[in-house]
């Protein structure tokens, strides 16, 4: 991947193979979320922690933003929820159990964790005044439920973002980049899910 180049966060160049951070900064000023995305055996990984539910999710990615696995790990070593995809949208557990009810789904986001969003913002590739919806895995931290939605992905411009869940009203999220492989991501709510 090449160095970066711009501020442009969907830009699938802009990446270096260095990595990034990403630090979720709450409407208080404080930061609550990090992602660390790091190139390994040739794949991303996006690790998301989150200070309030204390708890990791682990998401392995293609070199083009496909999703390949998804862990979540609360208080154990080992995964609590462990989930993989065959790389044509059909979904199963690491156990080789297949999850019917899951398949069609193209990423896997966490309520709460706005993070996790970067991964479907990534593979979308759009332009600025364009939008998408994507069906995704909604992962639940307390119950390890896990539920398709649609969710509609709006680029407003390089760095501004809109992310709309059918249970409540748009969020957008900026992404403002503060160092070679640093970024900083506010948004209008608190509760982003």
């Amino acid at each position: 991947m090449g160095d970066h180049t711009n501020d442009s966060m969907a830009d699938t160049s802009s990446f270096s193979s260095d990595g990034a951070t990403f630090t979720w900064v709450t409407s208080s000023g404080l930061p609550t979320d990090t992602l660390e995305l790091a190139w390994e055996n040739e794949a991303w990984t996006a690790t998301a922690t989150s200070i309030e539910h204390r708890s990791t999710a682990v998401i392995r990615v293609s070199p083009l933003w496909q999703v390949r696995q998804f862990l979540l790990f609360r208080d154990l070593d080992e995964p609590d929820l462990w989930l993989g995809t065959d790389g044509r949208t059909r979904w199963g557990e690491m156990n080789g159990a297949h999850r019917p009810e899951l398949d069609g789904a193209t990423a896997v986001v966490v309520p709460n964790a706005p993070l996790t969003h970067l991964v479907p913002i990534r593979h979308l590739r759009l332009q600025p005044s364009t939008s998408a919806e994507v069906r995704v895995l909604r992962c639940d931290i307390e119950t390890l439920g896990v539920v398709p939605e649609t969710i509609t992905y709006e680029r407003f411009s390089d760095t501004a973002w809109s992310v709309a869940h059918p249970d409540h009203a748009p969020t957008h999220l900026h992404f403002s980049h503060v160092g070679r492989r640093d970024w900083v991501v506010t948004s209008n709510d608190t509760s982003t899910g």
